[in-house]
């Protein structure tokens, strides 16, 4: 019996503990992700500055920025939905800046009814953020050349398109032409470590009882 004892009661904690642990990882990982979010929310609601003559594609996510120029008429279309609207496109415009440069604009969402609607170009100050989108996966279809339609905002792909820097800033507000912009927030971050590490935290309490329940009917068998 001595050894049942001694063996349940080992398996036991060695596996509360390997929950706890996971648990406790979890929080870890949330502190990470709180921090990752806290400095995203800081960069996007900052005072725009120039547009960085070679913006760092991790240090530089998210950094308001204003430019001054013109929309040259050249445009990508990206395949997206809304929950209010339904589908249509992110209209990606190319952007000619005043001191020489071509970049692109996520200018926002227009109805499937208005991808071919002409948007000219003028001059047009734009701020906004500057991101590189993590739209394109390993899955996300290819550029459809027949229908000039993206199915994600590939930076590299729509800049060689259009022949800009492989550089987009995110409309903080409307350009006009009937393009509701849409800036760039948080709402996308996932943060589901709280719910894993009560989770894994309710796992070890449960397996606790059921090696109580255990010692218990090892202490009570009949021999």
């Amino acid at each position: 019996m001595l050894r049942n004892l001694i063996f349940a009661l080992g398996l036991g904690l060695s596996g509360a503990g390997v929950l706890i642990a996971l648990g406790l990882w979890q929080l870890d990982r949330l502190d990470w992700k709180e921090g990752i979010i806290a400095r995203a929310e800081a960069m996007i609601a900052a005072p725009p500055v120039a547009l960085p003559a070679a913006p760092d594609p991790v240090a530089d996510r998210y950094r308001a920025v204003s430019v001054t120029g013109s929309f040259t008429g050249e445009e990508a279309h990206v395949l997206t939905s809304t929950r209010e609207e339904g589908p249509g496109y992110l209209v990606i415009a190319a952007y000619a800046t005043s001191d020489g440069r071509r970049i692109l604009i996520d200018r926002g969402f227009v109805p499937e009814t208005e991808k071919t609607t002409p948007r000219p170009a003028r001059a047009q100050a734009v701020t906004g953020n500057l991101n590189w989108p993590d739209d394109v996966t390993s899955s996300t279809p290819p550029y459809d050349v027949s229908r000039a339609i993206w199915y994600g905002r590939d930076v590299a792909g729509i800049a060689a398109l259009l022949g800009t820097e492989p550089i987009l800033i995110i409309a903080r507000s409307d350009t006009g032409d009937g393009v509701a912009a849409r800036p760039v927030t948080t709402e996308g971050f996932r943060n589901d470590h709280w719910q894993y590490a009560v989770t894994w935290f309710s796992l070890a309490a449960v397996w606790l009882g059921m090696t109580l329940l255990l010692l218990w009917r090892i202490r009570t068998r009949k021999v």
